[in-house]
């Protein structure tokens, strides 16, 4: 993958398909370092699962023998002197749910941009549009901010979220959040 933003969206599928229903994903950056957080409250994984998920041998899949997401987010991270964590608990554990953090230093020269992270949120909102997304990205003091489950209490229960004129909105108000982040 050549930008974090692909690797956020493969993370964030993975969540979809653990049958959760919220999905927080978070990213801070601080000066040379960047902290990306993808958690959700899914079906969670035991403890063997987790230790397994940084091998691309291991696949949850039937459709491939491979699972390179996590292996390649990892890496992305290490490269940059950084790490990935993953944290899990299994339901029926009240607090069950999947946590995967990643830390950068941007400063390295083997950081991948970020990328197209505002594409990525839409693809997100498209697909599953029936999952509370939460999106967050703190830098600076400013900050980049979605919820869609406000979104969805503002437009109400007939408006499905990924209706086209929906999602033009919501691009454009991540955009116009974003271009006030850049502004100094």
């Amino acid at each position: 993958m050549q930008e974090l933003s692909l690797n956020i969206l493969d993370i964030a599928e993975n969540s979809v398909k653990a049958g959760a229903d919220r999905i927080v994903i978070d990213i801070e950056e601080n000066g040379s370092s960047m902290k990306i957080c993808i958690a959700d409250n899914g079906k969670g994984m035991d403890e063997p699962t987790v230790q397994r998920l940084t091998d691309p041998f291991y696949t949850t899949r039937t459709t491939r023998k491979v699972g390179m997401g996590v292996p390649l987010f990892q890496m992305a991270a290490e490269q940059t002197g950084g790490s990935l964590r993953v944290e899990s608990i299994q339901a029926p554990a009240p607090e069950h749910g999947t946590r995967v953090t990643a830390e950068f230093h941007t400063d390295h020269i083997d950081c991948m941009p970020l990328g197209d992270i505002v594409s990525t949120i839409l693809t997100l909102i498209q697909g599953s549009p029936e999952i509370n997304f939460i999106f967050h990205h703190g830098k600076d003091g400013k900050s980049v901010d979605l919820d869609m489950g406000e979104v969805r209490q503002q437009l109400g229960p007939d408006v499905p979220v990924n209706e086209p004129d929906i999602l033009v909105w919501i691009r454009e108000y991540l955009e116009e959040q974003y271009h006030d982040l850049k502004e100094d």
